[in-house]
């Protein structure tokens, strides 16, 4: 492992150039500002049958400027990390701000909400593999994967790091910057021949290299992936029980989220809109949000806006508790903000998601399916078939059909549909809750959704 030059971890540059642009926007006549860069590094290779098929070097810092002139804001940035023509760009994004249709909810996160104490999430693993190390990983994937009985091609093989982070900078006070690093593998498979080809995956994406999974583990789970897929049948069109994997069952979290992000509430296109305090899920779910989990693929010490995060229970006891806000959105309900800003060089705030998860149930996924006589095991999704308006669930599915309370033949080109309200009033967890993407989720088990097929 090398590591990188000490100036890709130290921050007080880009601290000084967000000031900078914050003063200059001052004396240009802004009412407020605020200054976002953000600093970025990345390495990929990618193999396929053991040739590179490409290999890239990144690295870069950009910069933001926020202002905001009465009720007016405009957002300019920019790549160019010297000073010089700080002054002239936050003239352009004063003289913006001013000819900007008013938003009587713009402004800057109250002062008594803003943090100046930030946690230490060990986000960042100072030693980044080389090339040549990221091109041993892959092709080390890309072997265990081919060499999986049954298995006649590779998808690729692909291994990355790199290190992302930003400075965010106010004119009323806050200062602050974090940095995080990444590291990736990933192994598609292909299995059969012909039109009887079938193609499955594993990945594996950390914070720190040690907690990677071996390639050869991901390679050999896509190889088997991608065999018990082979053969798939056709079902006919019927109401069953239906159980979504847990590498799927994470989109339901993710429904959820999207539902109750204070962007969509405010605008009233939401089909919880009208619903908090409404109990949505059966007696003991929680599904939390926690922005401050270590080494947590989107954990930050503070949000866009400046305002710490904090551990927060989107449903809990089956209960809506809680929207995803920023301080626009809230100011718009007439709410605080939950400290959800989510923010670029090159827009303004808006609420987003960190770390999401559905806590974990009692019951093993093998128990969660045993009394189902006639049922669908999920364990790909295809589509973007959730209607978060209405909240009508449509998505095309492969996987397994359940008989007798067991997985049996592969199953393919079936569509699952029914209506959120009906899938998380049924939701039931299992026991094996991995946190391995930002949002995750154990199996699930739904009740009486409609699998059309033949």
């Amino acid at each position: 492992m090398l590591a990188p030059a000490s100036s890709l971890f130290d921050q007080s540059t880009l601290l000084e150039r967000a000031e900078a642009l914050v003063k200059a926007a001052r004396a240009a006549g802004a009412d407020a500002a605020d200054a976002v860069a953000v600093r970025s590094l990345s390495l990929g290779v990618e193999i396929r049958d053991g040739a590179v098929e490409e290999s890239e070097s990144a690295e870069g810092d950009d910069l933001g400027l926020r202002v905001l002139v009465g009720q007016r804001q405009a957002v300019v940035s920019t790549n160019d990390t010297s000073t010089s023509g700080y002054a002239e760009l936050a003239a352009r994004a004063v003289a913006m701000a001013k000819v900007a249709p008013e938003d009587k909810f713009a402004g800057l996160a109250d002062e008594s909400l803003l943090t100046h104490t930030f946690p230490d999430l060990d986000l960042i693993d100072r030693a980044l593999p080389t090339v040549g190390e990221l091109e041993k990983l892959a092709r080390a994937a890309e072997e265990a994967g081919l060499a999986v009985n049954g298995v006649t091609k590779s998808g690729g093989a692909s291994a990355s790091a790199g290190i992302g982070g930003m400075v965010l900078v106010t004119s009323h006070g806050f200062r602050g910057s974090y940095l995080g690093s990444s590291h990736g593998i990933s192994m598609t498979a292909i299995a059969g021949d012909g039109t009887g080809m079938e193609r499955d995956y594993d990945y594996s994406s950390v914070r720190h290299a040690a907690d990677l999974d071996s390639p050869e583990k991901i390679g050999r789970t896509a190889g088997e992936r991608a065999i018990a897929r082979l053969n798939p049948r056709k079902v006919t069109t019927r109401k069953v029980p239906v159980v979504f994997d847990k590498r799927v069952a994470s989109s339901l979290v993710g429904h959820l989220a999207s539902a109750v992000n204070g962007a969509s509430i405010a605008r009233k296109a939401s089909f919880l809109k009208d619903k908090m305090g409404a109990k949505l899920f059966a007696d003991g779910i929680r599904i939390i949000d926690d922005p401050l989990r270590k080494r947590g693929l989107r954990s930050h010490p503070f949000d866009g806006e400046g305002v710490a995060g904090k551990k927060l229970a989107l449903i809990d006891d089956g209960i809506l508790r809680s929207w995803i806000l920023d301080c626009g959105t809230a100011r718009e309900l007439g709410l605080t903000t939950t400290g959800h800003a989510s923010r670029g060089v090159s827009s303004g705030p808006s609420p987003s998601a960190s770390n999401l998860h559905l806590e974990a149930g009692k019951l093993s996924p093998d128990e969660l399916i045993a009394d189902i006589k006639d049922g669908f095991y999920v364990t790909d999704l295809i589509g973007m078939g959730a209607n978060m308006v209405t909240g009508d669930y449509s998505r095309g599915a492969s996987g397994f059909w359940i008989e007798n309370g067991k997985k049996t033949y592969a199953v393919s080109e079936v569509t699952i549909a029914g209506h959120l309200f009906d899938i998380f009033r049924s939701l039931t967890p299992a026991n094996d809750l991995e946190f391995r993407q930002a949002t995750n989720s154990p199996t699930v088990r739904l009740e009486g959704l409609t699998v059309a097929g033949q």
